[in-house]
């Protein structure tokens, strides 16, 4: 389910019509002061003008698609309650991107506390994408799942998603120079995992 038809289901924001998308920031600062007005076509437009985003930052972060569009959930939600607490005269997918990523990182750390209380029978299998289906694919992926989940986002964001240092420092809450940082451990990380595979293929 799209972050549109979440919002649309738990908050009623989206009425049909609502098809307009801001393109320039000026159309965006309009939409942002609209929605601060409480019109709730504005903030919709908002919506799908950074739900892809959105759920990449989660995507980033958690482990499975189930969890991002919970965390795209709870973001869009949660900026919809603080939209009157936010400045238009900052970016507002900067300020939406930080709500997403924490949200994700709450979800990360609540699975790690349910998955270490329950009994590994009982554990439900991880998401599959029927485009991952392939032996190798899922080998890349279970490399990607194994680092920490600040490094994976950021490996992510760079080079899956094309955020720059600055923006996934922004994104995270962390210096540019962590990202960078984290960027180089997580590529390291991921050739000596992916090393081993090479070599059992």
């Amino acid at each position: 389910m799209t972050a549109a038809a979440i919002a649309e289901r738990s908050t009623g924001l989206l009425p049909p019509r609502a098809r307009v998308v801001a393109e320039r920031p000026a159309d965006e600062r309009a939409l942002v002061l609209a929605a601060q007005r409480g019109e709730r076509e504005a903030f919709s437009q908002l919506v799908r003008t950074h739900e892809r985003r959105a759920y990449a930052v989660a995507r980033a972060i958690v482990v499975n698609h189930e969890d991002a569009e919970d965390a795209v959930q709870e973001a869009f939600l949660h900026a919809y309650r603080a939209l009157h607490r936010f400045l238009p005269d900052q970016a507002f997918g900067a300020w939406l991107h930080r709500i997403v990523a924490n949200a994700a990182l709450d979800i990360t750390r609540r699975r790690k506390v349910r998955d270490a209380d329950e009994l590994p029978e009982t554990v439900a299998s991880p998401f599959r994408d029927p485009a991952e289906s392939s032996e190798l694919r899922q080998r890349l992926k279970d490399a990607l799942d194994s680092l920490p989940a600040r490094q994976r986002a950021v490996i992510v964001l760079h080079d899956v998603e094309g955020f720059k240092h600055a923006e996934i420092g922004v994104t995270l809450g962390i210096p540019e120079g962590t990202a960078r940082s984290d960027l180089h451990y997580a590529r390291s990380n991921l050739r000596e995992v992916l090393g081993s595979v090479r070599s059992e293929l």
